[in-house]
């Protein structure tokens, strides 16, 4: 670490550099440092209060490192600082009032940085101001209207935070922005959409999550920006938007819950045909395209989210580089067709709560399929599950409930040693208890309820079988016999209760609905993590059904994740449906970041 001391030293970079570790030493007076980049590097623990010895330093980059404690308020003496980038640490939470004097400032980037409170008045006084980063915080309060004398400002990203009130209407003086994201607030009120569109530099544009209504004219004579990502979501647009007509360059297109109704327009078909790779309509009151292609038209479309319209006739079929297809919650009918088993980089396939019929595409399982997350849940699809599902395969969510498939779990699943959702219920699938599946080392959901299954449940061949499970439901079956002990003390995942974490109940049914299992009461000890567990009762002749001595069976908040048993009656879908989004919106979350840091470098 004595690389710092360094008497003459005036320019360190070692960025991008993951496992790099370090920390840094406390810093004495008379450096020459001017430049200490350290991004993207593995160096942890506090920023120094010494920092402030830095007087030379201009440019201060600590982005995605492992820092954490709070920000040094002798951040705010280094007056010479031209560049000061903060971003996704581990700060404690803490206001920006320590900005002070940063007068000389041109670059500003304090993302995912535990900020809160409002957005401090000194900011104004940053003349400098080309880049502004203060998304992903706790910053609340409204946009002054001395944001618009920045009229150097080429990036203004204020998204997810907790801002409300109006957009001032000095934002439109700010005619050299080329990024702006005023996404996922509390912002309310209108906005003149087509003032907007004489940012002739303006190449993103995100007000997504909001309670804003955007004026829109129908009039494009004006020379447009040339989009690439267009986040209107949540904008009471009730129309697609002409302008878009004229667009050629969109990458990312969101125009979620606008009330659009009736036919995707014949002329948004033929937009950015040669870069569109993420398109969302999803929320909106479409009933089908008003032309149809036999493919989809964009030819680099990696992510369609169509989900809660009202789209009827078969499955749009997308191009080969599909990675994410969403449809669910439609009218779709038909079968899959046979040309998806030819979409390689499909990672995520959405089918759910449509009128799909047919037997399930064997390929779904095969060894050329990169499929994680598999949902044709509430369908009508019939026959055999496929027993293709090959070893070294990437499954993570499989959900093929409230449908009408038969005979047995295939057992090929048991090489799915990633699988973490598994959802077979409300079926007429024919079995016993699938103890295989205690192999797999990641299975955390494993719902059967409401199929025909039967027999004795059986005890555990060893103390490792289902290491992970969190849910299991068993519903509505017909299983019989006695409920082995060995389980309830080998599942030690749903014992994970922590007194900080949110307990949630699901009301159960004492009476127990169609399985024929036996025992005495589960002492309640089990929830606090104690093998409290009595001794299952040895008449098995007995024909009384199950009595547990409680009303509820507890489920805990732990690593995000839902925890539980059901064998009783059928438990509410909302807390699996929620583990499922929950699961797809970090998914989501990654590619976003992603996003945000390709733009940043």
């Amino acid at each position: 670490m004595g690389i710092f001391q360094l008497p003459n030293l005036c320019f360190l970079s070692i960025r991008f550099n993951p496992y790099l570790t370090g920390y840094l030493p406390e810093f004495h007076r008379g450096s020459h440092l001017e430049t200490l980049k350290l991004a993207g590097t593995n160096f942890s623990g506090q920023l120094p209060e010494s920092i402030g010895n830095l007087k030379s330093l201009k440019e201060f980059d600590v982005a995605e490192c492992y820092f954490s404690g709070a920000i040094p308020s002798s951040l705010g003496k280094l007056t010479k600082l031209n560049s000061l980038d903060l971003s996704s640490n581990n700060f404690t939470p803490s206001t920006l009032d320590w900005l002070g004097n940063l007068t000389e400032l041109n670059s500003l980037s304090l993302a995912q940085t535990n900020s809160y409170g409002n957005i401090p008045s000194s900011i104004r006084n940053f003349t400098q101001l080309n880049y502004l980063y203060l998304q992903d915080n706790e910053l609340t309060g409204q946009i002054s209207s001395w944001i618009g004398n920045h009229t150097q400002l080429i990036l203004l990203n204020l998204g997810a935070n907790k801002l409300h009130g109006p957009i001032p209407g000095s934002i439109y003086r700010l005619q050299n922005l080329e990024f702006l994201s005023l996404s996922s607030n509390l912002f309310n009120g209108t906005l003149d959409l087509n003032l907007l569109l004489k940012f002739r530099n303006l190449v993103t544009l995100q007000l997504s999550g909001n309670n804003l209504s955007l004026l829109n004219s129908q009039n494009a004579t004006i020379p447009l920006p040339k989009f690439e990502l267009l986040t209107l979501g949540e904008c009471n647009l009730g129309d697609f938007p002409s302008f878009l007509r004229y667009q050629n360059h969109i990458e990312l297109l969101d125009l979620d819950n606008n009330k659009l109704e009736g036919h995707i327009p014949k002329w948004f078909m033929n937009m950015s045909t040669m870069t569109l790779e993420l398109l969302s309509l999803a929320g909106n009151f479409l009933t089908g395209f008003e032309q149809f292609f036999d493919i989809l038209p964009w030819n680099k479309l990696r992510s369609l989210n169509l989900h809660s319209n009202k789209l009827h006739g078969s499955l749009p079929t997308p191009t080969p580089a599909i990675f994410d297809y969403k449809v669910s919650n439609n009218q779709f009918t038909g079968e899959i067709p046979k040309v998806f088993c030819n979409l390689a980089s499909l990672s995520v396939l959405e089918l759910s709560n449509n009128n799909l019929s047919g037997k399930l595409p064997p390929c779904l399982g095969n060894k050329r399929s990169a499929i994680s997350v598999l949902n044709l849940g509430d369908n009508s699809f019939s026959g055999d599950i496929p027993e293709t599902f090959t070893s070294g395969y990437s499954l993570r969510v499989v959900d093929f409930s409230r449908n009408k498939l038969e005979g047995k779990i295939p057992r090929s699943l048991a090489n799915c040693t990633k699988l973490e959702i598994l959802n077979l219920g409300q079926n007429k699938i024919n079995d016993v208890f699938p103890s295989w599946l205690g192999i797999l080392p990641d299975l955390r959901v494993l719902i059967l309820r409401s199929n025909r299954l039967h027999g004795v449940i059986g005890k555990p061949k060893n103390n490792v079988e289902f290491p992970r499970v969190q849910i299991v439901d068993l519903s509505n079956n017909s299983f019989k016999g006695n409920l082995p002990l060995e389980y309830f003390r080998n599942w030690t995942a749903m014992k994970n209760v922590h007194s900080d974490h949110f307990l949630h109940y699901i009301q159960v049914n004492i009476s127990f609905q169609h399985n024929r299992l036996y025992g005495k009461p589960l002492s309640g000890k089990c929830i606090d993590g104690e093998d409290s567990l009595p001794t299952p009762k040895e008449d098995e002749g007995s024909e009384s059904p199950l009595e547990f001595g409680w009303k509820a069976v507890a489920i805990g908040y732990t690593v995000g994740l839902v925890i539980g048993v059901i064998i009783g009656s059928i438990m509410n879908t909302r807390e699996y449906e929620w583990l499922v989004n929950n699961y797809f919106v970090r998914l989501q979350r990654k590619g976003q970041n992603l996003k945000t840091r390709l733009h940043r470098s």
